[in-house]
């Protein structure tokens, strides 16, 4: 692989305005090479030889002399200092050769060299100082904590009033006297040394509690924000009105301090990753693109400009290295109990490993879903099933039970193949969503389970039609109309099955995110969670599919496959309910953002999804009632919901419809170089986003058509439509990162402190 494709298949996506232009500056090295050819072919070889024999000679033993230096100098590159002390200090590089043939050309390059140059320093220190700066939070978070464990687990301890005290003279005295700490305490203080930057120039055998006031806390004057993302939680900050409480020292208090430290620990580590391979990568680029530049030119610029870098702060500093060294040395102390290989395991991140098993099965399940589906076909027409007397019976009861699986598979199909563009086009969807690193399911994994599925489902649809037309097996009635209902068993008990099989970490977090999205507003919103309450909205089929399997095998007559569920009002009501939840689930999120982050914006997101829960009940309505009057209002309601749905979509979603951006009407980057994609991409949703016509305008009683099979072409074409919303929803989320160079969060700090001084 050439470096260009690999530094861009190894550079942090987020980051990646940040890093050298590579492909810029070869582009300058070409043409400097094609004039170079054409100068060269113009003035012949035979001149060059003969000049060559007047060169000064150097001596046999390699011998330097001033004068042959200064002639074989070709750049003289220096530090400038700004006028503005305010400004940041630059790197400026004089080509010496501007004189000679395509000495411009070249003076050229290395004007780009250095802004490209001094774009990375810059960059560079800022990351650098921006995690000192969290490393010094760290260590007085960290110095609190030994604090706490002290007060916690230290048996010679009274309450008075609402201040705890020490009886221990060696340990009460922590703000005074630190010196005088017990040695529990002065031993795990020396977090502070271990983080802090500032102490590089200390001596490695200085006492351990010596002068450091600076950094201890009095636990008198810290507040703790340890609260649980819970319903219960919610609505006591809401009473209390602020999500910081004082210090109960309990042991349950502890763990959950301890647990929180670990977390930011580990993504301040993994933040550290991500700055040395940027240091590493940009460092290696120069070192290409100079080596290039000699080749081409024949000059030795490359020492000269190399030395630069190393003697700069993007090659000379190892402030990273150090203080990555000193977090695993923290962590493993504090957090592991001193086991550096589960330490350091559980700091790093691991990477996705691609099983050639998984591709196997792959293939095996989908050429045994091929066969099914070739099998499910042959024997409805053989046996002409679609002519039979019970075929009405069987698609008003059966059809209904299995199109549940059709609109899963669909969507984790969809889902696949969104997953599979995300990845060719770098777009970082772990960190989005917030999986844990080495966990996400990548494409492979996607289809494997939809194929399973598949598999599953229409071996079930081939069972039951054996059964119900084999004369031997017509005994077996009740077993016949069970089959669907055992399916669902098995997905269920996998989805919640509790061993680590079957992609566990990725259930849980599917599980724990609908269980979010069921109880908003009382959990913090994040991305992943409306995410998958928008991918909720698009299975409204699919819920009143699970609503028809309730009502048919609990009170309907499923022996004799026949059910009274659409006369029942009950029935009617909670076809509206479930299908609104969702919906309704989204503007409940929507609320909360909005009182949160104090953004109109999700405000006016909560009317829209407000706006389609009302037509959603009136289209029920008219479905139920029909009538002039309500299909007028069907039609007007779903029409003004309609417009502001693909308007949000289009705008707000994708980022789209730009008039002055870059690329006009669409935005200023573009993960796909062809735009007509994009055309294309918004003509489709809206015509998909007009599938309610087909109940308004009673679409669907085709006469080619059974009604239940129009139903479920509709709500499969939703899914698509939601499929397609995916892409390119993500796309402008990832590009809302790259803006703002968010390649990671770091959780918020546990402790917070209001006094910085000890009283």
């Amino acid at each position: 692989m050439k470096f260009g494709k690999d530094l861009v298949s190894q550079m942090v996506q987020e980051w990646q305005a940040a890093y050298i232009d590579y492909k810029h500056l070869k582009k300058q090295l070409k043409n400097i090479s094609k004039s170079r050819q054409q100068n060269s072919g113009s003035r012949g070889g035979f001149l060059e030889r003969t000049l060559s024999l007047y060169r000064s000679f150097s001596g046999l033993t390699g011998r330097d002399n001033h004068m042959t230096k200064s002639e074989d100098e070709v750049i003289l590159a220096n530090r400038v200092q700004p006028e503005s002390s305010a400004d940041d200090q630059f790197y400026q590089t004089m080509f010496l050769k501007s004189s000679e043939d395509d000495g411009e050309r070249e003076s050229h390059f290395f004007k780009i060299l250095d802004v490209e140059f001094n774009k990375v320093l810059r960059f560079y220190k800022e990351k650098v100082k921006e995690v000192t700066v969290q490393a010094e939070e760290l260590s007085k978070q960290m110095d609190t904590l030994i604090a706490l464990r002290i007060m916690v687990y230290k048996p010679s301890m009274r309450q008075h009033g609402n201040h705890q005290e020490i009886e221990s003279s060696d340990v009460a005295r922590d703000c005074r006297d630190p010196a005088n700490r017990g040695h529990e305490e002065d031993s795990s203080m020396n977090v502070v040394q271990e983080l802090g930057t500032s102490s590089e120039s200390a001596s490695e055998d200085e006492p351990k509690g010596a002068d450091r006031d600076q950094h201890n806390t009095h636990l008198d004057h810290v507040k703790i924000n340890i609260e649980s993302n819970s319903p219960l939680s919610t609505l006591r900050r809401v009473i209390k009105r602020t999500k910081r409480s004082d210090l109960t020292f309990r042991i349950e208090e502890l763990r959950l301090v301890e647990e929180k430290l670990r977390r930011v620990f580990v993504e301040y580590y993994q933040q550290l990753g991500l700055l040395k391979r940027y240091r590493l990568l940009n460092m290696l680029a120069f070192s290409k693109i100079m080596k290039k530049y000699d080749k081409i030119t024949s000059r030795a610029a490359s020492k000269t400009y190399l030395l630069i870098i190393d003697n700069s702060d993007l090659g000379g500093s190892n402030e990273v290295d150090k203080l990555m060294g000193r977090v695993e040395s923290t962590f493993v102390k504090y957090f592991s109990s001193g086991n550096r290989r589960k330490g350091v395991k559980l700091l790093r991140p691991r990477n996705k490993v691609e099983r050639h098993r998984t591709t196997f099965t792959l293939g095996i399940l989908t050429g045994c879903s091929v066969a099914l589906v070739v099998s499910v076909i042959v024997t409805i027409h053989a046996r002409g099933l679609i002519q039979h007397e019970g075929g009405e019976q069987y698609m008003n009861n059966m059809f209904p039970l299995y199109s549940l699986f059709v609109f899963i598979f669909l969507h984790m199909f969809m889902y696949g193949i969104n997953t599979y563009l995300w990845r060719r086009f770098r777009v970082n969807y772990p960190f989005i969503f917030g999986l844990k690193s080495g966990t996400e399911l990548g494409f492979r994994e996607i289809f494997l389970l939809a194929s399973a599925l598949s598999v599953l489902t229409l071996a079930a649809v081939l069972s039951n039609l054996d059964m119900e037309m084999d004369p031997r097996t017509q005994r077996y009635q009740t077993l016949t109309e069970l089959v669907p209902a055992g399916l669902v068993m098995v997905l269920l008990l996998i989805t919640f099955c509790p061993f680590n099989i079957i992609y566990r970490s990725s259930r849980f977090f599917l599980i724990r995110c609908t269980w979010h999205c069921l109880l908003a507003p009382f959990y913090k919103v994040t991305f992943s969670d409306f995410f998958l309450a928008d991918q909720l909205t698009s299975q409204v089929q699919a819920f009143r599919s699970v609503q028809f399997y309730i009502c048919y095998y609990g009170w309907g007559d499923f022996k004799r496959r026949s059910n009274q569920c659409l006369e029942s009002k009950v029935y009617e009501i909670f076809f509206i309910v479930v299908a609104i939840i969702p919906f309704w689930s989204r503007v409940l999120q929507c609320l909360r953002r909005m009182f949160e982050e104090k953004d109109l914006m999700q405000g006016l997101n909560s009317l829209k999804y407000f706006s389609t829960v009302a037509a959603l009940i009136i289209r029920t309505i008219y479905d139920f009632r029909k009538g002039t009057f309500w299909k007028i209002v069907a039609a007007s309601s779903s029409g003004v919901t309609t417009i502001f749905n693909t308007y949000w979509d289009i705008v707000m979603d994708w980022g789209l419809l730009r008039k002055k951006a870059r690329n006009p009407w669409l935005r200023d980057k573009l993960l796909i170089s062809n735009k007509a994609v994009y055309f294309v991409a918004m003509i489709v949703n809206i015509l998909l986003r007009l599938v309610w016509m087909q109940l308004v305008l009673d679409f669907d009683e085709a006469p080619f058509l059974h009604r239940r099979v129009m139903i479920t072409l509709v709500a499969c074409l939703e899914i698509l439509r939601r499929g397609i919303w995916n892409f390119f929803r993500l796309e402008n989320e990832h590009f809302d990162n790259v803006e703002k160079y968010r390649a990671i969060k770091l959780s918020s700090l546990p402790f917070y402190y209001d006094d910085q001084k000890c009283l």
